[in-house]
Parts: C-alpha cells; sequence; structure tokens
C-alpha cells in the first residue's frame, strides 16, 4: 500500500507542458482517457443499479406528491359539509365559510371571522353560542357582550423567544 502511495506522490512531481494551450499540468491532475471500451467492474454495476434506482425514487416521490397534493384537495372540499354537520343545526343554516369559524367551545361556541378564508379585509367577528339554561353561563357571556359594547378590551402581540421568553407588545 505503501508503493502505491508513492507512487501518486512521484505523479504529483512529474509536470507536463499542454500541447494545446501550453499550461503547465501536474501528472497526476490529468484527465486520463482510454481507447476502446473499458472492461466492467463491479463498481460500474453499483452505480448503474444505484442510478436506476435513484431514478425509481425520484418517480415515487413525484407520484406520491401528486397523490398526497390530490388526498388534500379532496378532503379540504369535504371539510365545509363536515363542519356543518358537526356543528349545531341552527349554527349550520347560517352561511358563515366553515373555514371562518373557530371553535372556542367555552364560554362561547364558536367565533366567526367572517371574510378571513377568502383573504378578503375581514368583515365582522360574530361570537356564536346556543342558548343554555346554566345561570352562571349565561353571566359570563353577557359580561363579554359588555366588555365589547363598551370597548374595554385590547391587542397584545406576544413574542416568544427561542430561550423562552415572553415579550408582549400593545398596538
Amino acid at each position: 500500500m505503501n508503493e502505491i502511495l508513492s507512487t501518486f506522490q512521484a505523479f504529483r512531481r512529474v509536470l507536463c507542458l499542454c500541447p494545446h494551450c501550453q499550461a503547465i499540468l501536474r501528472l497526476s491532475d490529468l484527465p486520463l482517457k482510454y481507447r476502446g471500451v473499458a472492461p466492467k467492474t463491479w463498481l460500474d454495476t453499483f452505480e448503474t443499479k444505484l442510478s436506476s434506482a435513484e431514478e425509481k425514487e425520484a418517480r415515487f416521490d413525484e407520484k406520491e406528491k401528486k397523490l398526497r397534493d390530490q388526498a388534500a384537495e379532496r378532503g379540504r372540499r369535504k371539510v365545509p359539509m363536515m363542519i356543518r354537520k358537526s356543528m349545531d343545526s341552527q349554527f349550520a343554516k347560517l352561511k358563515y365559510n366553515p373555514y371562518d369559524i373557530k371553535a372556542l367551545l367555552h364560554p362561547v361556541d364558536f367565533v366567526v371571522f367572517d371574510g378571513l378564508e377568502n383573504k378578503e379585509e375581514l368583515r365582522n367577528i360574530i361570537f356564536l353560542s346556543k342558548a343554555v339554561d346554566n345561570e352562571q353561563l349565561i353571566r359570563l357571556r353577557n359580561s363579554i357582550e359588555k366588555t365589547v359594547e363598551e370597548k374595554r378590551y385590547n391587542w397584545q402581540v406576544a413574542r416568544v423567544s427561542i430561550d423562552g421568553k415572553i415579550e408582549m407588545t400593545e398596538s
């Protein structure tokens, strides 16, 4: 093994003159060419099989992406119907875009950000809740309504850094 290494090191010391461009090159840097067909080695066979496998994998990945995109689109088309089925029948009759409806469940059932999904300017924010007999929940909902009517609310943004520190800003 030591002889092979010393031979390659010797090739670095042998300098050649290119007959075309007159550049000085090392013998070890010359691109070697072989006239005729070189005999195949196990590495040639391996590289051919590897290339074939990579091509098959690329085709599979393309097909998988296409199938996933199609499945996601089918799912998106089904969501509005599924949401309407899962909602209270009174709410399902309302003509809001199901993607605009966000479930809170307590103290109000849903918040509708009317116009959110269509990338329009938000037209309205609606709190949806079905009537209940629970006095405590009724008082809480009335308190929310009064707070909104009296504009006793603000908008805050919480920024959480990588180290877990929270910075609150008001706008």
